[in-house]
């Protein structure tokens, strides 16, 4: 049983963002401080990553656990409107999927980071960028810009 109306419920679910969310911000604060700049949300990229890194051809999606379907606690699925839920989440993972195939078929890095798991993954992309950046120093790699 839930603790709100049904209307309230959907009005807090509408007002979930896609964009700028904090784990998003917790990513790009990171980035930013370690001197990497980059790039929101690209229309011309499949799946519209949440960042991008043009200079070093990488694609970062932050992916919320709940919405995203992630097998930890975070990720848990409702007990209520179970098919609904089923359904929606499947959807999203597939799209999920399709995205970060499409991007690494255009050449690109696909990275996610998994809002239970911010601290590692940053840490994790942080370490491809700094690889990234010391092989178009030494030139054995080609920069997309």
């Amino acid at each position: 049983m839930d603790r709100i109306t049904r209307g309230q419920r959907s009005r807090n679910m509408a007002r979930v963002g896609s964009k700028n969310t904090q784990p998003e911000m917790i990513v790009r604060r990171a980035l930013f401080a370690r001197g990497f700049r980059y790039r929101l949300h690209r229309k011309d990229l499949p799946g519209r990553p949440d960042i991008v890194l043009p200079r070093y051809r990488v694609s970062v999606f932050v992916h919320g656990c709940f919405w995203h379907g992630h097998s930890c606690p975070r990720g848990r699925r409702p007990s209520s409107n179970v098919d609904f839920w089923q359904e929606k989440i499947e959807r999203n993972m597939a799209r999920d999927r399709q995205a970060v195939a499409d991007i690494e078929a255009a050449g690109w890095t696909a990275r996610v980071i998994w809002q239970c798991r911010l601290a590692d993954g940053i840490a994790e992309l942080v370490d491809l960028l700094q690889r990234r950046k010391t092989e178009l120093a030494a030139g054995s790699i080609v920069s997309a810009r």
